[in-house]
């Protein structure tokens, strides 16, 4: 198994085009489509305080993490996405764990995320990883679909 690389999608980035069109097309391809950024994705990179990881095994991509610092108070992992092959093979907890460390280099105090109760892969992760369940939020992603906020404080001693 190739070891993945894991790269940040910047403005200056050479290949920027192109990543933006593979992470779009994977974003079409796994969320529905009132979950999908795939509209609005560029926009969203443009933000200020937004930021997006990407992970690649021989050149291709294998999955992506976007995330947003609104404040030095606060962070949301906004999506992560791994392609259905290259699942189970550690992408998401490398993922995870490099925009983990890019918030605490900005000095972050919490972050947070919403996930499907049913998504128990990534529920075991998350919980892995030191994130704790904040509430329930009935109706989050449709009306029959929920979502638990979850959380990881930082000590940013």
């Amino acid at each position: 198994m190739e070891i993945p690389v894991i790269n940040e999608l910047s403005k200056e980035s050479k290949n920027r085009t192109k990543m933006v069109e593979e992470i779009v097309k994977l974003e079409r391809k796994l969320f529905p489509k009132h979950e999908s950024l795939a509209r609005s994705f560029d926009e969203e990179l443009r933000k200020r305080n937004c930021g997006l990881l990407y992970s690649e095994v021989g050149g291709k991509l294998a999955g992506y993490i976007m995330y947003s610092w609104p404040s030095s108070l606060f962070a949301s992992i906004t999506k992560l996405a791994v392609k259905e092959n290259c699942r189970r093979q550690g992408h998401g907890e490398t993922l995870m764990k490099a925009a983990i460390e890019k918030c605490r280099t900005r000095k972050i105090q919490r972050l947070m995320l919403h996930v499907d109760p049913s998504r128990t892969a990534a529920l075991a992760l998350y919980r892995k990883l030191g994130f704790e369940i904040d509430k329930l939020i009935e109706c989050y992603y449709s009306s029959d679909r929920h979502a638990y906020r979850m959380y990881l404080e930082f000590n940013n001693d």
